[in-house]
């Protein structure tokens, strides 16, 4: 397999999709641009990454995208360099940190100073519009830009719908970021024996993403045994045995930052499975296969709901927060919820092709020992859908 850092990928075709998706949002609600914070959101609008974790929790860099103007990264100090080759950023600016860890007792005070340069590119950029979308804005940073007469909008929304559809170009770099994720799938599946540690198995996933050119993994799902039930249990130290179910979901962010979201349930040792365990797997199979079955551009969310798959009395309090949910550099809109907890938890909406999203399943029963947790990731095309996960489900738990 090819390190995707090498990869071929046409990266200016991409940046200028997504740039232009962006932009097309904040056409059609009449803002001037938009104030970028997640780093996801900034890797979308510019294809630029820099220490892509530490700076979801630590405000240090941010990006300007103006509806019609020049995109302005403002970058961590000393960092103007990593955008150097990146023709979608027109300048690189030294941000303006002003959360506690960096600037103390003086955050209101250089949250005016870094208001003052938002309010200087809208003035200089926005057409005369003062409407400014913002994905993430805390009180300091608020109050500021609205004493400079900025309206805030939300921006989280106008990035949502921005990432909801995708290009080929985008699909080509999903695909890498799945074979390097189903590459580590192989590798954990070739370690599993009796003995091994949970947190040795899932560091493997790891070790094959980095090498691989991925970035990094959003959770630490994988449990085994009585550890699977109730799911949301991460890996731990507890030592797999013989005839254990492994279940876990990979939420591994691979190369080009895409998100590969794969769930599968294996079997350790060479025993058979017992009844239990081919049950559970039977009607999460089953589940996945009826819900994928239902895929198609034009379906409402809440019709997709109430024609997707009933689970058994017994397994409906385990049932799984959604039955499908968008991905793209991560968990992305749209989600779509069980119908019984629709009016609850869930919104209209209709699938549309190029969306591309993960279906899911997890299957425990009530006064179980084990849960089985499939999920698989597809494309909406313009007459059904095209996986693009292609992991082996389990023959010897499907028997």
């Amino acid at each position: 397999m090819a390190v995707f850092h090498d990869s071929p990928l046409d990266r200016v075709a991409l940046r200028a999709y997504r740039l232009g998706r962006v932009r097309e949002q904040l056409r059609q609600r009449d803002y001037a641009g938009i104030l970028l914070y997640d780093p996801l959101n900034i890797r979308y609008a510019t294809d630029t990454s820099n220490m892509q974790v530490w700076t979801m929790h630590n405000k240090v860099r941010y990006a300007f995208v103006p509806t019609e103007g020049p995109v302005v990264l403002f970058d961590f100090h000393n960092c103007a360099h990593l955008a150097a080759d990146n023709e979608v950023i027109d300048e690189v600016r030294p941000a303006t940190a002003y959360f506690y860890f960096e600037a103390g007792p003086r955050s209101a005070e250089l949250a005016q100073r870094w208001a003052d340069e938002v309010a200087d590119l809208l003035h200089a950029h926005g057409g005369g519009s003062w409407r400014l979308a913002v994905d993430k804005v805390d009180a300091h940073g608020s109050n500021a830009l609205s004493q400079r007469q900025v309206e805030i909008m939300d921006g989280e929304e106008v990035m949502e719908l921005a990432r909801s559809i995708k290009a080929e170009i985008e699909i080509e770099a999903m695909g890498e970021a799945i074979a390097a994720c189903e590459e580590g799938m192989r590798r954990m599946q070739a370690a599993l024996r009796p003995g091994i540690s949970e947190n040795a198995l899932w560091s493997i996933l790891h070790q094959t993403n980095i090498e691989l050119g991925g970035e990094w993994i959003e959770t630490r799902l994988l449990s085994s045994g009585p550890r699977t039930f109730p799911w949301f249990q991460e890996c731990g130290p507890r030592e797999i045995e013989a005839g254990d179910i492994v279940s876990f979901d990979t939420d591994l962010v691979g190369p080009h930052g895409y998100c590969a979201d794969i769930s599968r349930s294996w079997l350790c040792g060479d025993g058979p499975a017992n009844a239990e365990q081919r049950e559970l797997y039977r009607l999460a199979y089953e589940q996945i296969c009826h819900n994928l079955e239902l895929l198609r551009p034009g379906m409402a969310f809440r019709d997709y709901a109430e024609r997707a798959f009933r689970l058994p009395g017994a397994c409906q309090a385990h049932r799984y927060s959604s039955l499908l949910h968008g991905i793209g550099l991560c968990d992305e809109y749209p989600r779509i919820c069980y119908a019984q907890d629709f009016d609850r938890a869930g919104y209209d909406g209709v699938l549309e092709a190029g969306m591309t999203v993960c279906v899911e399943s997890l299957v425990g029963r009530d006064g179980g020992r084990e849960s089985i947790k499939l999920e698989q990731q597809v494309l909406i095309t313009a007459d059904g859908h095209r996986l693009l996960s292609r992991y082996p489900f389990e023959a010897q738990l499907l028997s």
